[in-house]
């Protein structure tokens, strides 16, 4: 067993206390990391906690912040709304002031009410929906892009490059899914792309026959998917099994190895949006040599964007010269950060003012490669 399965096993064990601590010091900043460590896309927090954690261990291996260390306190949602709710109740409890997370858009919504409301600084590496910063909250920010732009990138791509003749565009009903899988549609529609089928599935769903002949009798040729991909992986696998030759897209949601694992043969080929490869960027590289000492992968999408929400906030925390919150969130907004994503700036809604996101062709073999 290698070191990151070891530390997954090891975080499902310590999620089942309520949550797992990497520091002891009681003049500590807490920092709390909350995802889904258990459940259908526990690969995807895993991501984001090997970015926090690695952040969180060469800053204070630099010194800290301000004379202190930073303190990551890993909690469980498992990417379930009301989970969510519990577990920003607890960061509430346990005095926690900052938080990295939430992953999926449907646990960060509700979560981040409860954090604007007791005073509690929020960056999520991973949740694109724009619903999450449209409300004018003070203390809510994000270290990746947004839906109403990685649709736009898909949906451009699909018209300009693909140029199909019929498209169904699927979701799995959720406010991720559905919301990236409507910014796709009103795109190919804005370019003329006609799209035959708008339809949702069921999270958790395992047969898809019905879909598959709904769509072979629509003729359609191209399918994008808004979800994530324990479904997707399903759905293609079938797909091929039926002999239908359509061609299949997805979001960031879908960029998980664990597709290849699932779909098999059926994922090559696959056309997904993802953050830019930091990994690959030359500057990154005694980063990615850290993380590969520790047997972790650096390549997945919420890694370095995790690391990114450490260091702005550690940042922040040195440039305002307090852990008032208020303050951290008025810096944030105030200056700009050097980090393994780029510079980042924010703007008034907590957003990056510039992001971009990168059209991929998936192979079986879990790679991929920038699509042309």
């Amino acid at each position: 067993m290698n070191k990151a399965k070891q530390i997954s096993k090891l975080f499902a064990a310590m999620a089942l206390a309520g949550a797992a601590s990497y520091s002891m010091a009681a003049d500590n900043i807490k920092i709390g990391l909350a995802g889904p460590v258990t459940g259908a896309v526990a690969q995807y927090g895993e991501m984001q906690f090997i970015g926090a954690k690695m952040a969180i261990e060469q800053i204070n291996k630099a010194g800290g912040v301000n004379g202190a260390q930073l303190e990551g306190v890993v909690y469980d949602d498992a990417c379930d709304p009301k989970q969510a709710v519990a577990v920003a109740n607890k960061i509430v409890n346990d005095g926690v002031k900052f938080v990295v997370g939430h992953l999926c858009s449907s646990s960060t919504q509700p979560a981040s009410d409860i954090y604007e409301d007791e005073g509690i600084l929020m960056i999520t590496a991973a949740s694109t929906s724009p619903d999450i910063t449209a409300r004018g909250y003070e203390l809510v920010f994000r270290t990746i892009g947004l839906d109403s732009l990685q649709g736009p990138t898909a949906g451009n791509f699909i018209a300009d490059h693909i140029k199909p003749k019929t498209v169904a565009v699927i979701h799995d009903k959720q406010q991720y899914g559905e919301g990236i899988a409507t910014a796709v549609k009103q795109t190919l529609e804005g370019k003329g792309v006609k799209v035959a089928m708008f339809e949702g599935i069921n999270a958790g769903d395992k047969d898809f026959s019905a879909l598959i002949a709904k769509l072979n009798q629509a003729g359609v040729d191209f399918v994008y998917y808004g979800g994530y991909h324990p479904e997707l992986g399903l759905l293609l696998r079938q797909t091929k099994e039926r002999g239908l030759n359509v061609k299949f897209m997805g979001p960031e949601g879908v960029g998980n190895k664990e597709i290849s694992a699932i779909a098999g043969p059926a994922s090559e080929g696959l056309l997904v949006t993802l953050p830019k490869s930091f990994d690959q960027d030359p500057k990154n590289q005694a980063l990615v040599e850290a993380f590969k000492a520790k047997n972790e992968d650096p390549s997945g999408p919420f890694v370095f964007p995790a690391y990114a929400a450490v260091q702005v906030i550690a940042e922040g925390i040195e440039k305002a010269g307090d852990t008032d919150t208020a303050k951290v969130a008025e810096a944030l907004r105030a200056n700009s950060f050097d980090t393994p994503t780029g510079t980042l700036a924010f703007d008034e809604k907590g957003d990056l003012k510039d992001f971009s996101f990168v059209v991929y062709e998936w192979h079986q073999d879990g790679t991929k490669s920038e699509a042309k």
